[in-house]
């Protein structure tokens, strides 16, 4: 049976509307944000965080934001994942969430497109 689907991933696909459709995929207990089959967001614990780059973590950071932290359940080893909280404004603006979305997209394509692609098989 398929699970109900979640006020707050709802919430987030309206937020992020005016940046065109997005999809949300759960996953790992939290859930990823995607647009152009790229994953450019996280959910967890109803808190939007944004994939980021030096530049925009650092802008973010000035907007008081915090870094998404994942504690590693077999060490306790605490891995900063590269994703920081969406400013507290930006929840209540679509406008203004879709402009740090845009960026954060931004800063995904360029990793994706950093990646080495897979060698061919013969």
């Amino acid at each position: 049976m398929a699970k109900a689907p979640d006020p707050f991933h709802e919430f987030v696909a309206e937020l992020f509307a005016p940046m065109g459709t997005v999809s949300i995929r759960r996953m790992f207990g939290g859930a990823g944000v995607f647009r152009e089959g790229l994953m450019f967001a996280l959910l967890g614990d109803d808190t939007v965080y944004l994939k980021t780059d030096p530049k925009l973590r650092a802008d973010l950071e000035a907007e008081g934001c915090a870094p998404f932290l994942w504690t590693k359940p077999s060490t306790g080893e605490v891995i900063d994942m590269g994703y920081v909280s969406l400013p507290s404004s930006a929840m209540d603006d679509p406008d203004e969430a879709s402009q740090w979305g845009k960026r954060a997209l931004a800063v995904a394509r360029e990793k994706a497109a950093a990646k080495p692609k897979p060698r061919k098989k013969k």
